[in-house]
C-alpha cells in the first residue's frame, strides 16, 4: 500500500505513540522533517493518508510552508486522502479549510480532562468512552470548519477535536510517550514557569507524576482513534 505521510514541524514533535501503532500493523509511512528543510509535496495522490503533528508556531505565522500545507491539506480532501492532526496539525486542518485560528481563552499545559460530545459521530470515534484525562500543551485553538461536527471540548478549550468524514482533528496530544513528555518538560519548563498563572497549566513536577497514571490510559483512546482513521486509508 502507498504509505502514510506523517509531517513534523520541530524535533522533539515527532510521531510518538502513532509510528509505535502503525509498525505494530506494519503499515508503511514516511516522515517529511518540515523542520529540517523537508520539501511538502504538492500532491496528496503518493500517499495513503496525511499526518500532522504539533508544534510551538502558529499557524498564523508568515512561514513559507504553511500555504504550501494549506494547499496540500485541499488537495488531500478532494482526492479523499484522509487527515489526521495534532494540535498544531489540527489547527493547520482548520485554517485550510476555512477556520479561524486564534488565542485560546488561557494557556493550557499538562493533564486535563475532555469530554466527548453527545453525537452518533462521536461515538463513531470513540465508542463507549465518555471523557479521559488528555495531554495538552497549547496557546491557541482552532473553529470548525464547514461541514466539521464537533468531537471533544475540555473546561478551558471549547474545541479539542473535530472530524470531517474519515479527516479527524485534535487540539490535545493523544500521541505522547513517557520520552516525549519528559523531553517537553526539560525544553518547556520557562514556559511553564511563565505560565503558571493560568488554571490550566500544571507544574513539571506534577506533569511527570502522573505520567504512569494517565499515559497508559490515554494510550488506549489514541488507539481507538487511530484504528478508526486508518480504517479509511487510501490504496
Amino acid at each position: 500500500m502507498k504509505p502514510i505521510a506523517i509531517f513534523r514541524h520541530t524535533p522533539t514533535e515527532g510521531p510518538g505513540y502513532f509510528a509505535e501503532f502503525l509498525d505494530e500493523r506494519k503499515i508503511p509511512w514516511r516522515l517529511i522533517a518540515i523542520d529540517s528543510g523537508d520539501a511538502v509535496p504538492q500532491s496528496a495522490s503518493a500517499y495513503a493518508g496525511l499526518v500532522f503533528m504539533g508544534g510551538p508556531m502558529s499557524v498564523n505565522d508568515d512561514l513559507p510552508w504553511i500555504p504550501k500545507v494549506e494547499a496540500l491539506i485541499r488537495d488531500a480532501v478532494a482526492r479523499d486522502v484522509p487527515l489526521l492532526g495534532h494540535c498544531l496539525g489540527g489547527q493547520l486542518i482548520s485554517k485550510s479549510l476555512g477556520g479561524v485560528v486564534s488565542r485560546n481563552p488561557v494557556k493550557e499545559i499538562g493533564w486535563g480532562e475532555v469530554a466527548v460530545a453527545d453525537n452518533g459521530i462521536a461515538r463513531g470515534w470513540f465508542g463507549e468512552i465518555k471523557n479521559f484525562q488528555a495531554f495538552h500543551w497549547h496557546g491557541e485553538t482552532f473553529t470548525l470548519p464547514q461541514g466539521a461536527t464537533h468531537l471533544l471540548s475540555s473546561v478551558y478549550c471549547a474545541n479539542q477535536a473535530y472530524a470531517i468524514g474519515k479527516h479527524l482533528a485534535m487540539q490535545c496530544h493523544v500521541e505522547m510517550t513517557a520520552e516525549m513528555i519528559t523531553k517537553w518538560c526539560a525544553v518547556g519548563a520557562d514556559e511553564v514557569e511563565a505560565s503558571k498563572a493560568s488554571p490550566a497549566v500544571q507544574s513539571v513536577s506534577e506533569i511527570q507524576r502522573r505520567i504512569a497514571d494517565e499515559l497508559p490510559r490515554m494510550r488506549k483512546v489514541a488507539a481507538q482513534l487511530y484504528t478508526r482513521w486508518i480504517g479509511g486509508l487510501c490504496g
